[in-house]
């Protein structure tokens, strides 16, 4: 792959229950594990920050495929919900819930765009095969 962009980050201190930082400092955060995993809760984390960038690498990809089909999407969103639980092996797996928004097209229509969109995005490609990723269309 001829990479057009590289995105680097930097972790540090106790992992989950430190701090992550982008080499440009836009992205600067305290992570804490959450409560449901025994954590303090009281910082972002790792989930929250894939799930972030799912969403909106998704709704691009979803834009494209509309730009290129000539659709309006109107005012469109993307929700993302990422799991995290044990994988029966000792470690863990993610699984992925995202929720594609467009008001002004039918379900049938907003599904297919959606569909779409899951072949051409970066993320969707990444964990495709190994992340369980559910797509689907809601009206709100």
């Amino acid at each position: 792959m001829n990479a057009v962009y590289t995105a680097e980050a930097i972790a540090t201190g106790a992992g989950r229950d430190g701090r992550t930082r982008t080499a440009d400092a836009r992205v600067d955060l305290q992570l804490a594990v959450p409560k449901e995993m025994g954590g303090s809760g009281d910082g972002a984390n790792p989930e929250q920050l894939f799930a972030a960038g799912y969403a909106a690498c998704f709704h691009s990809a979803l834009q494209m495929v509309a730009r290129s089909q000539k659709v309006d999407l109107g005012d469109s969103s993307v929700g993302a919900r990422v799991g995290i639980g044990p994988n029966g092996s000792g470690g863990f797996e993610l699984s992925v819930a995202l929720e594609v928004v467009i008001p002004d097209l039918d379900n049938d229509a907003a599904q297919a765009l959606a569909d779409a969109a899951h072949q051409v995005c970066p993320y969707s490609n990444a964990v495709r095969g190994n992340v369980e990723v559910a797509v689907s269309v809601s009206d709100d």
